[in-house]
């Protein structure tokens, strides 16, 4: 007989039983093993109804292996979503787990619950930052559900109540155009920096990711019908979906001088030879005292200045490949639109009292 606080849990019925404090328990044996959870009520004819749907979820987990150790589940949570992922997501999955492994290593995964939990999140929560916990805190919930779903070696995911730590927002600096010109003329002083300034141009010129751009082939471009189709490559972009967007006129400039300066009409493979200018961007942001930029901020001034120049939200969202409708460049970049039209407004200087100006000899007598 499972025990409560101060004594033997009261026989109440068929797998049902009550405490002291006249809380009402399930108790059910599932391939041998006993199972007891708090039906978190005091009205029998409620602990019944949820006694009855229990015993149906710990019916599930009947003739399957509930001795599964937390590394055995990562193991083959891991073989599974393998297939499905991008590299980078794969591997971010990896570094989550070898992360948490240390909290739950060789513990049965039916046997963690909400305290384990707890403890794991007390102690983690001081060492990350939001957006670190808030990763591994969904690899965790994911891999649960997978034991939970897939596996049906737990009846519920131990994790799903925890809530995701709010995550500060970085203040966006993005280059003035001022600025990205002193950057590209900086970065021009160095010879070698050639192939970097082109990728930087080309990155500021698209609105690419550094992923996106570094993966565009020559077969990508038609200057026909002025387009450029944006694949990803082997690896495929953030959405995994081909996008389309219009050959910019900077953009189109810039193309032809590179398929000049290959000396080719038909150039082949990729357009560029490098997989990034971080060296060089850095190095020339040091030297211009200039804020200390990645390749990422090329795509904030695409976007800062297809927002100047009245490019609709939802547009800017489609060439950036954003799935949203616009939704995540209004939260992001909405404070420019403000700003640019404010500065529109000052031009607005017309009142009651302003005269018209007249062509001379035509003054009204």
């Amino acid at each position: 007989m499972a025990e409560s606080t101060d004594g033997v849990l009261k026989y109440v019925g068929e797998c049902l039983y009550r405490s002291h404090n006249d809380k009402y328990y399930a108790l059910v044996k599932v391939s041998g093993k006993q199972i007891r959870r708090s039906l978190k009520t005091t009205d029998l004819a409620l602990a019944k109804r949820r006694l009855a749907t229990f015993r149906e979820k710990a019916e599930r987990l009947a003739g399957h292996d509930t001795g599964l150790l937390f590394d055995d589940v990562m193991k083959r949570w891991l073989d599974l979503i393998k297939p499905q992922l991008k590299a980078s997501s794969y591997r971010r999955r990896v570094t989550s787990l070898n992360c948490l492994l240390p909290y739950f290593k060789g513990c049965l995964v039916r046997n963690i619950g909400n305290q384990e939990i707890e403890a794991w999140r007390t102690k983690r929560a001081a060492k990350l930052a939001a957006r670190s916990f808030n990763i591994e805190l969904e690899t965790l919930r994911l891999l649960f559900e997978y034991a939970k779903e897939d596996l049906r070696i737990i009846l519920e995911n131990p994790v799903e109540r925890i809530k995701r730590r709010k995550e500060s927002r970085k203040q966006l600096i993005i280059p003035t155009k001022k600025q990205f010109g002193q950057l590209l003329a900086t970065m021009k002083l160095e010879p070698k920096s050639q192939d970097a300034v082109r990728l930087v141009e080309f990155l500021a010129y698209s609105g690419l990711r550094l992923g996106e751009a570094r993966e565009v082939m020559w077969s990508d471009i038609n200057f026909a019908n002025s387009t450029l189709t944006i694949t990803g490559g082997e690896i495929g972009t953030k959405n995994h979906e081909y996008r389309v967007i219009p050959l910019f006129p900077p953009l189109e400039k810039l193309l032809k001088q590179l398929q000049l300066d290959s000396g080719s009409k038909h150039p082949q493979g990729r357009i560029f030879s490098i997989d990034n200018a971080k060296k060089s961007i850095a190095g020339a942001c040091k030297r211009a005292s200039l804020p200390h930029w990645g390749h990422h901020a090329m795509r904030h001034f695409f976007c800062s200045n297809a927002i100047e120049a009245g490019i609709d939200f939802k547009v800017i969202a489609s060439w950036l490949g954003h799935k949203d409708g616009g939704v995540l460049v209004a939260r992001t970049y909405g404070h420019l639109r403000a700003e640019h039209s404010a500065e529109m407004a000052k031009r607005m200087t017309f009142d009651a009292s302003t005269e018209p100006k007249t062509e001379a000899g035509n003054d009204s007598k």
